[in-house]
C-alpha cells in the first residue's frame, strides 16, 4: 500500500496521514486535533498490537514546514505520549538483534556511539521511565581478549589512560583502524572500505562490535537491565549492515558466571537518526504545566 502513497519522485508532496494508516494496524489509527496546528499529523494507533503515537509533518501545508501551531501541537503530543509510556519511537525504527525475556517495568539501558559514547539508565518511576543520565562512556576500557589487550596497549603508549570511548566511538574505529596499520581515515571511510571487502576495514570493525558489545553487556549487568538494552547513536545501525551483529552479541553474552542472566536482556538497534531532538522535545514537552 505504500508504494501507492510515498512517490518516487522526493519532490513531490502526498498525503502522510495515508502513510501513517499503512503502517499501522488496520483500523487502528486515531487522529488527534486535526482543526489545529494542520502542518504536522498526530495520532494513536498500533502497530502489530503494541500501542504508538505516530507523528508526521504536512508536506501539504507550508510545504512540510513546522510552524508556531505545530510545534504547541507536536510538543503536548509528546507530552500525552510520556505520560502514558508510549514509544515515541517507531516500530519500524527498532530493530531486535536479541530477543532475551523482557520483564515489565524493569530498567533499561540506552547507549550510542558516534562522535563520543553516551550512556543513560532508565529506571521505572509511578507511571513512567524516568531517565538517569550519566559518562558511562569514560569508564575505563576493560580488554576482554589478547587482541583488545594489545589495542589497550597501543593506546596507553600514547594516550596514557584508556576510556571506552576511547574506542567504541567514531574516531575509536579510526585508531583501531590504525592499530592495524591502515592509514588514517574516518569511520565513514572505514565503512565504505568495509563494503568494497577490505580486509583491514573488516577486521577493525569485527574489533570495534566486540569492544562495543563487552561494554554494553557490562553496563546490562550494572543496571540489571532486564527491561532492554538499546544502541543508538547512529554508527552501529550504518555499520552493523555490513558487518554482521555477531561480533558484538557474542561479546555482549560473553559473561562467565552470569551468561544466563546477560541471555535474557533483549537488544534492539535503534535506527532513528534524530534521537536527541526527539528526546529534547519529549523533556520539554514534559515540563509543561
Amino acid at each position: 500500500a505504500l508504494r501507492t502513497v510515498v512517490p518516487e519522485n522526493r519532490l513531490r508532496v502526498y498525503d502522510t496521514r495515508a502513510a501513517m494508516a499503512g503502517i499501522v494496524d488496520a483500523g487502528s489509527l486515531l487522529e488527534l486535533r486535526t482543526g489545529f496546528g494542520i502542518g504536522i499529523h498526530t495520532a494513536l494507533a498500533r502497530i502489530e498490537g503494541r500501542p504508538v503515537g505516530l507523528m508526521a509533518n504536512n508536506p501539504l501545508h507550508l510545504g512540510g514546514a513546522i510552524d508556531a501551531d505545530a510545534a504547541d501541537k507536536a510538543a503536548r503530543f509528546m507530552q500525552l505520549c510520556n505520560a502514558h509510556g508510549l514509544p515515541l519511537v517507531e516500530a519500524q525504527q527498532v530493530r531486535t538483534l536479541h530477543a532475551g525475556q523482557p520483564v515489565a517495568k524493569a530498567p533499561r539501558v540506552i547507549l550510542g556511539a558516534g562522535t563520543g559514547l553516551g550512556v543513560a539508565g532508565l529506571v521505572w518511576e509511578h507511571d513512567h521511565y524516568r531517565i538517569v543520565s550519566g559518562e558511562g562512556g569514560h569508564f575505563g576500557f576493560a580488554p576482554q581478549t589478547p587482541e583488545q589487550l594489545e589495542l589497550a596497549r597501543w593506546l596507553l603508549a600514547s594516550n596514557g589512560r584508556v576510556t571506552t570511548e576511547d574506542i567504541v566511538s567514531g574516531p575509536g574505529l579510526t585508531r583501531i583502524y590504525a592499530f592495524f596499520g591502515g592509514r588514517p581515515q574516518q569511520a565513514e571511510e572505514i565503512g565504505l572500505a568495509l563494503a568494497d571487502s577490505d580486509p583491514l576495514a573488516k577486521c577493525s570493525l569485527e574489533l570495534w562490535l566486540s569492544c562495543y558489545g563487552a561494554f554494553a553487556g557490562d553496563l546490562a549487568m550494572h543496571w540489571l537491565a532486564q527491561g532492554g538494552v538499546y544502541l543508538a547513536g547512529g554508527m552501529a545501525a550504518k555499520l552493523m549492515p555490513n558487518a554482521g551483529c555477531t561480533p558484538f552479541i557474542d561479546a555482549f553474552l560473553a559473561k562467565r558466571e552470569h551468561h544466563e542472566l546477560v541471555r535474557n536482556m533483549p537488544i534492539h538497534l535503534l535506527t532513528a537518526e534524530d534521537l536527541g531532538l526527539r528526546g529534547a522535545l519529549a523533556l520539554a514537552a514534559a515540563a509543561q504545566p
